[in-house]
């Protein structure tokens, strides 16, 4: 410990052998030791004590879509990462559709790479996908670094991704089991879609029965075919149905090398609380009922499910129509699925162990990135922390431990914070750091921020829904302003919507509202004039009509709303 540059202290520290008060030492970007709580600070190092908050391993979320480039007004990587890191998750990879051009080729690959470096605040991966006539770049893409190979099973909403036969399957698979790559499949089957009602219209309950359970057992039961027969290496994209459970642990008896994630809308949300029209819970396949959800949960305690991933999936809002038939199926997860998965979790009789093993160490698994998912000498210094009973309505301010950003002598360290749950994500790494294998890990560059501009960033950063809790100001008098006239802080980046000293509280956070610029930025310097804005801050413009509602994904029941038509900040950088 005698050369840390960094020691990490809570009373909670999530290890592989349980949690206990522990001081972490780190040096560039790497864990060096475990030690106990009061181990003396080296001289040199910096002390970070975060109290009685919860360290936990940085969150590895094998499934995203972040759509960059090609499709950036429905999300990019700039506004991904960070609500990722917002949410805890330090490493994500990257889904190779609903981006232009797919990850299909390795030209394909190293467009995205190269967009993703400028724009990355974590760690970032790829997959490559696996079409009906691009069976030639498997083995070249494995070698350029992609973690493996997704596939679909019946159309996947896109033109530029086709999806495979069985036929197309079994080639693309004895490919990949050839170099004993990983496959990865979105598993509905397309002849059971066909043959189910298609009614369209608003009704949650007939875009259920257009996608059935048998859909995607039918679906499962050839896999797991298909990987007997080659010896593959299968893995089963977003399960909702529980009737597939029974196969699936079937096959793992036999042998059949099959893992299986599920993600958190069908574990927090039902279908007998999805209002007809409310297309934001449009996914596929689709939020199924209560009694599914019991089952998806208790496959998780026993193992049978490993992980839980979001399939971030957002869109710009006009593909949200109130027709389930022709909206666009994705919710958007990446700041919301620890607290949200956390929150089920507790209530079911689940420990934070559980979801750190279900969030962190079994998706770093699947990847294969060693150096992630836990916290233990060698390991990267990737931590997320969380205050795990905390239901404050407002995101902490920036002398809080948990929004604080600064930089180490390695390099720059970025803490930023969200609520519910007030998860914030960091990574400690070095400027010449090398890339992880497929990922894009970028250090400081030309256009870096400075350390004020991290400060300031980590201080007005948040992708949050403002509320207003009624005219009283919430420090109980005086100037909610004061700060922000005296501050040499202008906002030259996101505005934090929800800050408390603007007069809001948090009834919700979902990062859909920032997958383009306009839902709530406008692209200028935001300002606000104080004589007229008075506690509710009257002189700001929205990027959204007055009155635009957002739905609170993260609650049971009808969704509520806000209305948002007073805010406005100003767009990242380009």
């Amino acid at each position: 410990m005698s050369e840390a540059e960094l020691v990490l202290r809570s009373t909670r520290v999530i290890t592989p052998e349980g949690t206990r008060a522990a001081s972490i030492a780190v040096t560039g970007e790497t864990i060096t030791a475990v030690l106990p709580y009061d181990a003396p600070v080296p001289e040199g190092a910096r002390l970070e004590d975060v109290g009685d908050h919860v360290v936990l391993p940085g969150l590895v979320d094998t499934h995203v879509h972040v759509n960059d480039p090609g499709r950036t007004e429905w999300e990019g990587f700039w506004t991904a990462t960070r609500a990722a890191a917002a949410g805890g998750i330090t490493t994500l990879v990257d889904m190779p559709l609903n981006s232009l051009p797919p990850t299909t080729t390795v030209d394909h690959l190293r467009t995205k790479q190269k967009v993703a470096a400028d724009k990355a605040h974590i760690d970032v991966g790829f997959w490559g996908g696996a079409l009906p006539d691009n069976v030639k770049d498997l083995r070249p893409l494995h070698e350029a670094g992609v973690f493996g190979f997704k596939c679909f099973l019946s159309p996947s909403g896109v033109d530029e991704f086709p999806h495979l036969d069985q036929e197309q399957l079994a080639r693309s698979m004895a490919e990949i089991a050839a170099f004993d790559g990983l496959l990865i499949v979105h598993a509905e089957d397309p002849h059971h879609l066909a043959a189910a009602p298609q009614h369209g219209g608003p009704e949650y309950s007939h875009f259920l029965a257009s996608r059935p359970r048998d859909a995607e057992d039918t679906a499962i039961a050839n896999l797991i075919a298909q990987a007997k027969r080659f010896d593959a290496r299968v893995h089963v994209l977003h399960l909702s149905s529980s009737d597939a459970l029974p196969l699936i642990a079937e096959a793992r008896a036999e042998g059949v090398r099959l893992t299986v994630e599920t993600c958190p809308h069908y574990l927090t949300l039902t279908a007998e609380e999805v209002p007809d029209g409310a297309s934001e819970f449009k996914c596929c396949p689709p939020i199924r009922e209560a009694a599914n959800q019991d089952l998806l949960w208790q496959a998780l305690a026993d193992g049978t499910i490993d992980c839980v991933v979001t399939d971030h999936s957002p869109s710009t809002a006009d593909l949200k129509t109130n027709d389930f038939a022709t909206a666009w199926g994705g919710i958007s997860g990446l700041q919301l699925s620890l607290p949200a998965v956390w929150t089920a979790a507790r209530e079911r009789g689940h420990t934070l162990e559980d979801v750190v093993r279900w969030m962190s160490a079994k998706t770093a698994g699947l990847a294969g990135l060693d150096r992630k998912g836990a916290i233990e000498a060698g390991r990267d210094a990737d931590f997320a922390v969380l205050a795990p009973t905390r239901r404050s309505s407002s995101t902490p301010r920036p002398s809080s431990t948990a929004t604080a950003s600064r930089r180490t002598r390695a390099g720059p360290c970025t803490v930023s914070s969200s609520r519910p749950g007030c998860a914030a994500a960091a990574s400690w790494r070095t400027a010449s750091s090398p890339s992880r294998r497929g990922s894009s890990s970028p250090g400081p560059t030309d256009h870096s921020p400075s350390a004020r501009d991290i400060e300031r960033q980590a201080l007005i950063t948040v992708t949050a829904i403002p509320s207003f809790t009624g005219d009283a100001n919430p420090y109980g008098g005086g100037d909610p302003y004061a700060d922000y006239r005296t501050a040499d802080l202008p906002f030259t980046h996101y505005a934090n919507l929800a800050d408390r000293q603007l007069g809001a509280g948090v009834v919700a956070a979902n990062d859909e509202f920032f997958a383009q610029r306009e839902n709530l930025l406008v692209p200028e310097r935001a300002e606000f004039d104080p004589s007229t804005s008075g506690t509710r801050a009257r002189s700001w413009t929205a990027g959204r009509p007055a009155g635009a509602a957002a739905p609170r994904p993260s609650t049971p029941g009808p969704p509520r709303t806000t209305t948002t038509g007073r805010w406005s900040g100003s767009a990242p950088p380009a």
